[in-house]
């Protein structure tokens, strides 16, 4: 299939000899892993182990030599190139902002072609980096794949400063390096995994009815169990509670959902 402009996507340059232990330091994931043909989720924390946004870092030497490229919400560049630049001290690293010059299309299915492999799920497809064209263009035919495969948009499904990674399905998905070593925000997310704290999922559901507003409440038996997050059509995601997730139907604004939890995702045996 052709490749779909995501024009709510962007990209940021960080470029210089410390590039990679800069963000080694900082980000979810192993940052030594990135190398030509293969990115890397990750996301940046507060200091409380909270996101604050969730990018994948790629190397494409022909778009940007001797550098790292962030492939980020478009709303959110500013605010990395920000961000990461409060910790850049005496590092030798640049930040850059190169959403005016380059975009990020995707394709999937069996003839996507050869691009940079989505390294979340197989099925996510393919990401191609290049020139910025069809800025006005939509990318709702993807918009709604990813919802099928109930992965995560930072910016429409999580709370900045609120949300926890495991929460988003970050651990399952390869957003965190549970071996590299310290990071911002790893205590929090450590404590989550090692102690069993987690109580809520963003969980793929179906949408039968008119679709509901991003935090809408989600109830079962009258009792409130969860919000819904972003959606399309008959598709979307909500944060549910674990006890609600086995639910075969669950009430939200003039809506019913229906979880539908994705092969990828690990569920306590209780909330399966």
């Amino acid at each position: 299939m052709p490749s779909t402009p995501l024009p709510d996507r962007g990209l940021v340059e960080v470029s210089g000899p410390d590039r990679v232990a800069f963000l080694q330091g900082l980000v979810s994931n192993d940052v030594t892993a990135v190398a030509p043909g293969r990115a890397v989720w990750a996301a940046l924390l507060s200091p409380q182990g909270k996101w604050i946004t969730d990018f994948l870092m790629l190397e494409e030497p022909s778009l940007a030599p001797e550098a790292l490229l962030l492939d980020v919400p478009l709303a959110d560049a500013t605010l990395i190139v920000e961000r990461l630049s409060r910790f850049r001290l005496r590092s030798k690293v640049a930040l850059r902002d190169r959403s005016e010059d380059l975009g990020v299309s995707a394709a999937w299915g069996p003839e996507a072609g050869r691009g940079l492999p989505d390294p979340r799920v197989p099925e996510a497809g393919m990401r191609f980096y290049g020139s910025r064209v069809e800025r006005a263009a939509k990318g709702d035919d993807y918009d709604r794949h990813r919802l099928s495969l109930g992965l995560p948009d930072g910016v429409r499904d999580l709370d900045r400063d609120k949300t926890v990674l495991l929460e988003a399905g970050f651990d399952e998905l390869g957003g965190i390096s549970w071996t590299k070593g310290c990071y911002m925000g790893q205590e929090l997310t450590a404590r989550t995994r090692y102690r069993g704290l987690l109580k809520r999922r963003l969980v793929p559901v179906a949408v039968e009815g008119p679709l509901p507003p991003r935090d809408t409440p989600v109830l079962l038996d009258g009792r409130e169990v969860g919000e819904m997050r972003s959606g399309q059509g008959d598709l979307g995601l909500a944060l549910l509670r674990l006890e609600a997730i086995g639910a075969p139907a669950l009430a939200c604004g003039e809506a019913v959902l229906h979880p539908r939890v994705p092969a990828w995702m690990r569920l306590p045996e209780a909330a399966a």
